[in-house]
Formats: C-alpha cells, sequence, structure tokens
C-alpha cells in the first residue's frame, strides 16, 4: 500500500471502521461486507485479507471474552449451561468444513489476483441478491446443511467471506442465546488456519499498517456494540435490504474492472 495517495489511505481507514461496525453489530460479515470495497480502492486481495484476519483474532476474542463475563453475571435460565459456546456442534461443523477450508487456502495462494477478485465480487452479488430480496439462504435439511457448511469453509479459505452461508446453517442448530459466542470461536479456528498458512506461505501481514488499522475497526467495534443491542429488539429487514442494494452496485461496478 506504499503507493497510494492520501485519500485511498482515508477510504481504506473508513472501510475497516465499517468492517469493525459490522462485525460487532451483526455478529458476522465484517469481511464480506468491507472487502468489496476495499478492492474497489486496491485490487490486491492478498494485501487486506491478512489485515482483516488479524482484527478478526482480536475482536472475535474479545467480544466472545466479554460474552461470556456477561453470561456469568446474568445467571439466568437460559445461561446456565456450562458453556455459553455450543462446542457440541461447533466440532460437528468443523469436520465437515476442515477439508473444504484447506482446498480454498491453496486456492487463495496460487490463483492469480484478478480471479480470486472477480470470485470474490460473484460470491457477494450472490449474497448480497439475498439480502436486497429479503431471501438469504436458508436450510432445514442436513444434507444441504452439509453442503451449505463445505461451501462456507471454501469460500472462507479463499477469502474470508463465507459468513452468510455459515451461519444460515448454525442459527438453525444453535440456541439463540449460544449463537453470537459460537461463531465466534468458529471465526476465531477458521482464521488461525488462514494465518497459519499465510506464514507458512511468506505472505506479508502488513503489520505497520495495524498501527492505524486496528485503532479505526476499533472505532466501528464501539458504535457497533451500541446498534447490536438496538437491532437484538428491532427489525433489521431494512437495514438488511438497503445493504443488499449498496452490495450488488459495488459487486457490479468491482466485476466491471477485472472483467472488462
Amino acid at each position: 500500500m506504499a503507493d497510494l495517495f492520501w485519500y485511498e489511505y482515508v477510504l481504506i481507514g473508513l472501510i475497516f471502521a465499517w468492517s469493525g461496525f459490522v462485525r460487532t453489530s451483526l455478529g458476522f460479515g465484517g469481511a464480506v461486507l468491507a472487502l468489496p470495497f476495499l478492492l474497489l480502492v486496491l485490487n490486491e486481495p492478498l494485501v487486506f485479507l491478512p489485515l482483516i484476519a488479524v482484527h478478526l483474532l482480536i475482536f472475535s476474542s474479545w467480544i466472545a471474552w466479554q460474552g461470556h463475563l456477561k453470561a456469568k453475571a446474568a445467571g439466568g435460565d437460559e445461561y446456565r449451561s456450562k458453556s455459553n459456546i455450543d462446542w457440541r456442534y461447533l466440532l460437528k461443523a468443523l469436520k465437515i468444513m476442515i477439508v473444504p477450508k484447506l482446498i480454498g487456502v491453496v486456492g487463495l495462494l496460487t490463483l492469480p489476483a484478478n480471479i480470486m477478485t472477480t470470485i470474490i465480487f460473484v460470491i457477494v452479488l450472490v449474497y448480497a441478491i439475498g439480502y436486497a430480496l429479503n431471501r438469504p439462504f436458508h436450510s432445514k435439511n442436513k444434507y444441504l446443511d452439509a453442503v451449505l457448511l463445505a461451501l462456507g469453509g471454501y469460500v472462507s479459505g479463499t477469502s474470508l467471506i463465507g459468513a452468510p452461508l455459515i451461519v444460515t446453517v448454525f442459527a438453525s442448530h444453535v440456541a439463540k442465546y449460544q449463537l453470537r459466542d459460537t461463531l465466534f470461536a468458529l471465526w476465531f479456528i477458521l482464521v488461525c488456519i488462514k494465518m497459519v498458512s499465510f506464514l507458512i506461505a511468506g505472505v506479508d501481514l502488513q503489520l505497520i499498517h495495524h498501527l492505524w488499522l486496528l485503532p479505526c475497526a476499533l472505532v466501528g467495534h464501539l458504535i457497533g456494540e451500541r446498534v447490536h443491542r438496538y437491532m437484538l429488539s428491532a427489525d433489521s429487514q431494512v437495514f438488511f435490504r438497503a445493504l443488499g442494494i449498496v452490495l450488488i452496485v459495488v459487486s457490479v461496478l468491482g466485476l466491471v474492472g477485472p472483467l472488462g
């Protein structure tokens, strides 16, 4: 990112603040809803994915720990289980996802940047259409669940944007009060695999840029905490629909570049 103009650095900082906001307010989507915008600034997925991965590790750990403390303090009926994370289903899902995840990582490290960017925008476009039409992915079939988890694992391996597919399945099998923390535990495990692969492959982790991007993400995180509390009791369909429309526009613009 050394050759960017000053306003492009400003845009990247704002996008990472947006990423932190989305991740905290929704419990997922920090990558899938930020990466398309980042690629419009700089079409290099391997520049941004290590940055997003580190943020996921830091903030998922923070949020999961906060959830544990709140659950312990609440002590109500719904928090009487030994853990606020559904480890049984988490481990079951990981058995399905781990091989596709590793295949996706290999694809990320071997495919050219323009091909990976096109794949990312196509995936985001599919998600965005579902949001805009208020028809997100749903599954009540165990075989379809396995397919969605495997596909989510693969997409997570290629670009860290498999959350919508994975959340669809987890929401059907994990208790509501455990869902958010279970997902963050999953993100932590998946991102650890990704980071190990980056280190083995010698990918530049962009460590110097964490000095200014982490504070940007933190601002978004703090705002997202407030919005998350509001969304627990409010209808979020309008938000998702508007978000879907914006992402459709961004994805189409992104595809015109790589494909044109």
